[in-house]
């Protein structure tokens, strides 16, 4: 069975994804025919060299009702404005999970979430809405992920940790597990610079660096320096 999809975004997370999905169509029986790519101008499009064509401005373009959408795009505040745009379009947002990772049957993904090969999900995760997790990251038990929350690569998300809509986590991050009765707690739009261990909660909107995290300040930058 081959399915049809659009992609927005043309940079270095959709040529990716385009990849992982070519590789995904020689392995699984549900392919996915990328029929062409959005974005507000062609500049990085004309660097990857894709082969479907670009569609240019998704506001410009007469989509029809139930498309399929993926959001290829790593800004998870610029995705959530995606999402609704494409909601008011009536689109669909399939979750694109490559072939190489292990996704516990006792998760919740919710709908548009990109699973980057060796990507693991493991018992009683709860996954918000356009979640992005890169190429040998994990959620482990018991956590709790919000809307448009983005892993970099090889983020490890211990057990009993609930992290807020919008977070970015940088390539490398480790978050130390919490407790069922005290959840390690990230708060939406926070910022983890790549590298960081997460000890204790990041409060709302702020973003922390280092082993272990503190708040990104120019005292404590000269503190680590």
């Amino acid at each position: 069975m081959e399915n049809n999809i659009f992609i927005a975004g043309t940079g270095g997370m959709a040529i990716d994804l385009t990849e992982f999905i070519e590789d995904n169509n020689v392995s699984v029986s549900n392919r996915l025919n990328i029929k062409g790519y959005f974005d507000v101008d062609d500049k990085e499009y004309d660097i990857y060299h894709y082969e479907a064509p670009f569609l240019g401005n998704e506001r410009e373009f007469n989509l029809s009702e139930n498309s399929n959408i993926i959001l290829a795009i790593s800004n998870g505040k610029l995705r959530a404005k995606l999402f609704d745009f494409f909601k008011s379009k009536k689109s669909i947002f399939p979750t694109f999970i490559h072939h190489s990772c292990f996704i516990s049957r006792r998760s919740q993904i919710s709908e548009g979430a990109i699973l980057c090969p060796f990507v693991t999900i493991t018992s009683n995760a709860k996954i918000g809405v356009g979640f992005h997790a890169h190429i040998y990251s994990y959620v482990a038990h018991d956590c709790v992920i919000g809307d448009f929350v983005t892993f970099a690569p090889a983020v490890r998300c211990n057990g009993n940790v609930e992290i807020g809509d919008n977070v970015y986590i940088g390539t490398g991050v480790i978050i130390k597990q919490g407790k069922h009765n005290r959840p390690l707690k990230i708060g939406r739009n926070a910022v983890i610079e790549a590298g960081a261990y997460v000890t204790k909660d990041v409060p709302e909107g702020q973003t922390v660096f280092g082993n272990p995290a503190i708040k990104f300040t120019k005292n404590n930058l000269k503190k680590r320096s």
